[in-house]
């Protein structure tokens, strides 16, 4: 099981020009398919009298979903060395864009693969990476009796308490590292009787 994932921390850029063409580069932390399509949307309004914007993108703390696009440049030449740059730093949750304005030379095939390259690296040496963990939510419901025994699991396992609600059915919302996760759900169910609801999140 995955425990950690590294990913950018705020949007970074860059450039590179070959042969009179220019590449601008940006790399985008995103957290969905959607968040992408938002952007990709954004930079073309943005760049609209580029010639190309070519991007590619890893999700997941897997890294297991991924897309590239060449947006017309012949097949293979830009979103994959695009990829290809976002694998070798190891990432994820991470959008690469790269706007091409044409300067009238032909690059050929190797040329193109290695000036999206070096662009996409540009973006990715220019911005600031962070180590993640994989965490999970956890809400637990329980009576008002039980508080002093609730508070005293999580005063030993630590989790961060996200929101709280004390009546006299209480509500919590407890964030922790996954692989402490279970070990605690099993301690508030067995120790407590507490009801538990949790999901994964990857952010």
């Amino acid at each position: 099981m995955v425990e950690v994932f590294r990913t950018i921390k705020s949007l970074s850029e860059g450039s590179y020009s070959e042969k009179r063409s220019r590449f601008l580069s940006f790399a985008i932390p995103v957290g969905s398919a959607e968040d992408v399509k938002e952007y990709v949307q954004q930079y073309r309004k943005k760049y609209y009298d580029a010639h190309h914007v070519c991007w590619a993108y890893v999700l997941g703390v897997e890294r297991d979903v991924f897309r590239v696009n060449d947006d017309g440049e012949p097949s293979s030449t830009a979103g994959k060395p695009i990829l290809g740059q976002i694998n070798a730093y190891g990432l994820t949750n991470i959008l690469i864009l790269v706007v091409r304005y044409f300067g009238g030379v032909e690059l050929g095939t190797g040329g193109l693969i290695a000036a999206y390259r070096k662009a996409a690296a540009e973006a990715i040496v220019a911005a600031e990476t962070e180590e993640c963990t994989v965490d999970e939510l956890i809400t637990i419901t329980y009576k008002y009796d039980d508080l002093n025994k609730v508070m005293r699991i999580l005063k030993e396992m630590q989790p961060q308490i996200v929101l709280k609600k004390i009546e006299m059915t209480c509500e919590m919302t407890l964030r922790i590292q996954k692989t402490l996760s279970e070990q605690l759900k099993n301690r508030l169910i067995k120790e407590v009787r507490c009801k538990i609801e949790s999901r994964q999140i990857d952010s």
